[in-house]
C-alpha cells in the first residue's frame, strides 16, 4: 500500500477511534483468579468503579493497519484533552487530524485536500452504529455499551469474567470479556449476523505509575469476509501536562467525501 495515497484514510480511521485516555484508577478494585462465585453485579460496579480519570493526554502510537493485501505501519503522536478534543499528526505534518464530539476534520499535504464529517463513516466501516462516547470506551478498555443499562448473565470463560445479555438482541449481538485482575474489557465484540458483520477489539495493559493503561489493543472489522485490521500500541504517555491543539485547513485545500 503507498503510504502517501492512502493515508489520509489510515488517519481517519484512527481518529475516529483514537478518543483513548488514560486510566487514573481511584479506589481501584483488584484481584487474582476469576472467582465463579462473584455476582454478575460485583463484576459491573468493579469496572466502573476503574473508570479513567485525567484531563490530558499526550504520547505516541504506533499503528499498524491492514486490508487484504494492503497493509501499513506508521507512528503518530497524539494530544488530547478529554471529552473534548483528540489532535493528531502524522510524521512531518503530512496529516492532521482534529476532533470532536460533534466533528472529525483532517487534512492531507500532499493531496492538498481535507476532510469534515462525522462518525457516520466509521459506523459503515466498522459495521455498528458508534459515537465519540463508545470509541472512547472502546479505546480506554471500557465496555463499549453501557453495562449498568442491560441484565447479563456472566460466567468465568478462558480465565476471563464473560457477560452476555439476558435478552438477545433483535438487530446485534454483542459479548463481553473481563480480567480478573483489574476488571477492565479483555476483549469486546459488537456483530450483526444478517449483514454478517463484526467488530472484535482485544487489550492488553500495562501499568504507569499505578495506573491501568492499555498497551496493546487489536480492532478487528469484518463485513461479508472483508477484514480489515488496526493494532495500535502506545507508548510514551504522559497525563494532565499543559498542552495546544493547533489545526487550520490551508487555504486552497479541496475538500473529500470519502465512500
Amino acid at each position: 500500500m503507498d503510504l502517501h495515497k492512502n493515508i489520509s484514510k489510515i488517519v481517519l480511521i484512527l481518529a475516529m477511534l483514537f478518543t483513548f485516555g488514560a486510566c487514573k484508577s481511584t479506589k481501584s478494585i483488584t484481584g487474582g483468579e476469576a472467582n465463579a462465585r462473584l455476582s454478575t453485579k460485583n463484576i459491573i460496579n468493579a469496572h466502573y468503579t476503574n473508570q479513567p480519570k485525567f484531563k490530558t493526554l499526550r504520547g505516541r502510537i504506533k499503528i499498524d493497519y491492514a486490508n487484504g493485501d494492503d497493509s501499513q505501519g506508521v507512528n503518530v503522536s497524539l494530544r488530547m484533552e478529554k471529552d473534548k478534543v483528540i489532535w493528531m499528526s502524522a510524521p512531518l505534518g503530512v496529516v492532521k487530524a482534529h476532533i470532536t464530539p460533534k466533528k472529525v476534520s483532517f487534512y492531507n499535504k500532499l493531496q492538498n485536500e481535507y476532510f469534515d464529517g462525522d462518525f457516520s463513516y466509521l459506523s459503515d466501516l466498522l459495521g455498528t452504529e458508534l459515537d465519540f462516547d463508545k470509541v472512547q470506551n472502546l479505546l480506554l478498555g471500557n465496555a463499549v455499551l453501557d453495562l449498568r443499562n442491560e441484565k447479563f448473565n456472566s460466567e468465568v470463560y478462558n480465565g476471563n469474567y464473560q457477560l452476555k445479555p439476558k435478552k438477545a438482541r433483535e438487530l446485534f449481538k454483542i459479548l463481553f470479556q473481563l480480567e480478573p485482575k483489574n476488571f477492565k474489557i479483555a476483549a469486546q465484540e459488537i456483530s450483526q449476523p444478517e449483514n454478517a458483520r463484526q467488530l472484535t477489539a482485544k487489550y492488553t495493559y500495562q501499568d504507569i505509575s499505578g495506573s491501568v493503561f492499555p498497551d496493546e489493543v487489536k480492532i478487528f472489522a469484518e463485513e461479508a469476509g472483508d477484514l480489515t485490521t488496526i493494532d495500535l500500541s502506545f507508548r510514551n504517555l504522559e497525563l494532565n501536562k499543559p498542552m495546544s491543539f493547533p489545526y487550520k485547513v490551508p487555504k486552497g485545500y479541496d475538500k473529500i467525501t470519502l465512500k
